[in-house]
Formats: C-alpha cells, sequence, structure tokens
C-alpha cells in the first residue's frame, strides 16, 4: 500500500473517530476507499464510473450532475472533454444515477442545450418523469455566424416517480436598483401579493457568473458553478438530512451548499478532489448571496 493511500486511510479513520459521516450504509462490497469524509459527506477520488456502482440501489433523495460539455477544454489531466462516445457515456452514468435514485427522488442534469434535448429524451425512456427544463441565463461566448447568440445553460429536471419533495421557493420583488421602486406592477394586484416573494420561475436570469477568485479555487481554472445555483437545486428538491449525490464534483460548489444546508452527500472527482478538500479546509471561497425564501 503507497504512503499516500495510508495517508488517506488514516484520514478516513480518524473522521470517522470524530463522528463524521457514516456512508457504510449506502456503499456496496468493493467500494473504493473515500479520499476525504466530512461530518456530513463523503468524497471519492476517481472516474465516477468506478465508484457508482457501488452506491447501494435506491439510497439517494436527489442527484445534481454537471458533466464536461464535449467542448475540448482542458480540465485535469484525466479528463477526457473530447470523446466520440459522448452520448453513450452519458447515458451509462445516466443509468447508474437512476439507479440509485430513491422513489419520489429528483435529478438534475447541467449541459448546453444540445446535449439535453437527447439527455432529457434518454431519461424520458428510462421512465423518469419530465418536471422542467431550466433556462440559466449566462453568456458564456461571442455571437456565432449564422446562429442566435448562445446565452443560456440548461438544468434538465427529472423525478423517479411523484417528486417525495418538492419545495416552493420564492425570489425578491424585483426593484429598480437606481431608484427603488418595484419594476412591475403585477396587474394592479401586488397588494395580493405573497409577501415573501413571487414563484422561482423556470428562466432564471439572476445567477451570477463565477469570475472572481473569492469564489472559486485559485488551483482549478476551469469554469465553476455558482452556490446560487445549488442553493436552489438543493433547497427544491430535498430536506435538511436528505442525501444528495453529485457524481462530477468539481470545484466543490454542491457538497458546500449541503454542508452549508445540513444535508448528507456523495461526492465523486476524477482530476481536482485535493482542491475540494481545500475548498472546506479554509475559508476563502465565498458563497454568492441569495435572497430565495424557501416554504417549508
Amino acid at each position: 500500500m503507497s504512503t499516500a493511500t495510508n495517508g488517506r486511510y488514516r484520514q478516513v479513520k480518524i473522521a470517522l473517530a470524530k463522528g463524521r459521516f457514516d456512508y457504510g450504509p449506502y456503499l456496496g462490497a468493493g467500494a473504493p476507499s473515500p479520499h476525504f469524509v466530512s461530518e456530513l459527506g463523503v468524497l471519492f477520488a476517481g472516474d465516477c464510473l468506478d465508484v457508482l456502482p457501488s452506491i447501494r440501489d435506491e439510497s439517494v433523495d436527489s442527484v445534481f450532475a454537471d458533466p464536461p460539455f464535449n467542448l475540448g477544454k482542458q480540465y485535469g489531466r484525466r479528463t477526457n472533454d473530447q470523446r466520440s462516445d459522448y452520448l453513450e457515456w452519458c447515458q451509462s452514468w445516466l443509468d447508474q444515477c437512476v439507479r440509485v435514485l430513491k422513489p419520489g427522488g429528483s435529478l438534475f442534469v447541467y449541459n448546453l442545450p444540445k446535449w439535453n434535448v437527447m439527455l432529457g429524451a434518454y431519461l424520458t425512456n428510462a421512465g423518469l418523469d419530465f418536471r422542467h427544463w431550466i433556462a440559466i441565463e449566462i453568456s458564456a461566448c461571442m455571437p456565432i455566424p449564422g446562429r442566435l447568440h448562445p446565452s443560456h445553460y440548461s438544468l434538465i429536471y427529472y423525478s423517479k416517480g411523484k417528486p417525495k419533495t418538492f419545495r416552493r421557493l420564492r425570489t425578491p420583488i424585483q426593484t429598480c436598483r437606481h431608484c427603488g421602486e418595484e419594476v412591475k406592477d403585477y396587474g394592479g394586484h401586488r397588494d395580493a401579493m405573497n409577501p415573501n416573494g413571487v414563484t422561482l420561475k423556470d428562466v432564471w436570469t439572476d445567477i451570477p457568473p463565477v469570475r472572481h477568485w473569492k469564489f472559486k479555487s485559485k488551483n482549478r481554472r476551469a469554469n465553476a458553478l455558482s452556490t446560487k445555483t445549488l442553493d436552489r437545486v438543493v433547497e427544491m428538491s430535498t430536506v435538511p438530512g436528505d442525501l444528495v449525490l453529485d457524481p462530477f464534483g468539481g470545484s466543490g460548489t454542491t457538497f458546500a451548499v449541503c454542508e452549508a444546508k445540513s444535508r448528507h452527500w456523495i461526492g465523486i472527482e476524477l482530476d481536482f478532489a485535493p482542491e475540494i478538500v481545500e475548498r472546506f479546509e479554509s475559508d476563502e471561497i465565498r458563497s454568492h448571496r441569495n435572497d430565495d425564501y424557501v416554504e417549508i
């Protein structure tokens, strides 16, 4: 056994001794050794297709997946972002995600619209129920000749049967940043509106891009997701104590949000597991402000 592996085993043993997350009930025989264990979650360093098969059937309450988009970007040395079998590869890990999802559990996939059209059809054929196509407005490229300007990412939302958890989120009533007055008059029915805000729409125009280093790791230059996106996914589909799975950990945003909101989590990351651990061990990476109201 290598020195690094010995160190990892010692880290996990110490974490469990401190009353950290007991991940054993969620994993079957032959599960790999964790890279990191917190009070609420466990992180595996490796390929999701090597780890997902060890997670027990119907044990997860919600899945959030943000895979590479197959654009040929450089992530870490082990990630292949230019696959000829991209759809087949996505279907392989989606099959595992559907298997581990509890009845009534929720599944979210964040990707380009071009891929999510096909992945959504695959999930429908797999028997999941379509809930929403959420458009997240982010202009991530220059205009392309002969096409409309791409200005949103797609977040598809499916459930395994009727959702066992769906919590209404409300966003603050929009005001003008110059004069402070409300932007809309709501058809003259303003007095009848809920004082906690308006029901969250399926078009999110208020997600800030993660550009400043105070919101992401300096050792991982790839794009990162805003905590505000994961706030909504987690609050919408789970309650405190539920278990969230993210097979593409990236910068660790999902896990940071789960820790802040008292959700258990299982994470997998191929290249940047050490950077995720650093995120937990320091207070340098901040969260975006989120004024959503969650109805209990």
